[in-house]
């Protein structure tokens, strides 16, 4: 199985068009478009009967201390963990692909709605659903694809990893406003094959993305 997008190409930079947070001169970041990437695919196993599609970045600090703190860096030494982006169930073994900005265009203050999504499909809440949740200006359920926001003060450029899953299943058995933990616990099992492409994106102007 294949996977490719006309946004960007493996390993390289992520659009800026793409991403949740675009980089500002004047206060470091500001928020950004926010468009779902193309992506597309082929070679998709036989007896597929649903596909999944999940993005995380493994590059993200563990915890905020000192994340967008002037005067402070966040070292490549950082523990980091996963933050996922976007979780995508019950897209059709016959789908071959996504527009860009079909699922997402623009940043929605307190998320976008879901679980219920274009062309039949589900989407789960992401990670800024809880990274959010302090915040009373932008707290709520994110639902759906939101981009790129790393800390403007981190020396690393991150990684994110849009990987597609072919399902020997019409339907994830999930429900509700699930993540894309809970989907990885579902699909246990039930995986035909993967296939993955890979930006990256930093909003820091000393680092190359």
């Amino acid at each position: 199985m294949k996977l490719t997008s006309d946004s960007f190409s493996h390993e390289q930079p992520i659009p800026e068009r793409c991403a949740f947070c675009a980089a500002d001169p004047d206060q470091h970041a500001c928020l950004g478009s926010n468009l779902n990437p193309h992506l597309s695919w082929s070679d998709v196993p036989e007896g597929t009967k649903s596909l999944v599609l999940i993005c995380h970045d493994p590059d993200a600090p563990a915890k905020p201390d000192g994340v967008n703190t002037e005067g402070k860096r966040i070292t490549a030494r950082r523990k980091r963990a996963d933050f996922y982006h976007w979780v995508l169930v019950d897209i059709p073994a016959d789908v071959v692909g996504i527009q860009e900005g079909e699922f997402s265009d623009g940043v929605t203050q307190g998320g976008k709605s879901g679980p219920a999504s274009a062309r039949g499909t589900r989407q789960g809440i992401n990670d800024y659903t809880r990274w959010f949740a302090g915040d009373e200006a932008m707290a709520g359920n994110y639902f759906g694809y939101d981009g790129p926001c790393p800390p403007w003060n981190d020396v690393i450029a991150h990684r994110y990893h849009f990987t597609l899953y072919a399902l020997d299943f019409e339907r994830c058995p999930v429900g509700g406003e699930f993540t894309a933990k809970d989907v990885l616990a579902a699909m246990e099992g039930h995986v035909l094959e993967t296939a993955t492409l890979t930006g990256i994106y930093s909003l820091n102007p000393d680092v190359a993305a």
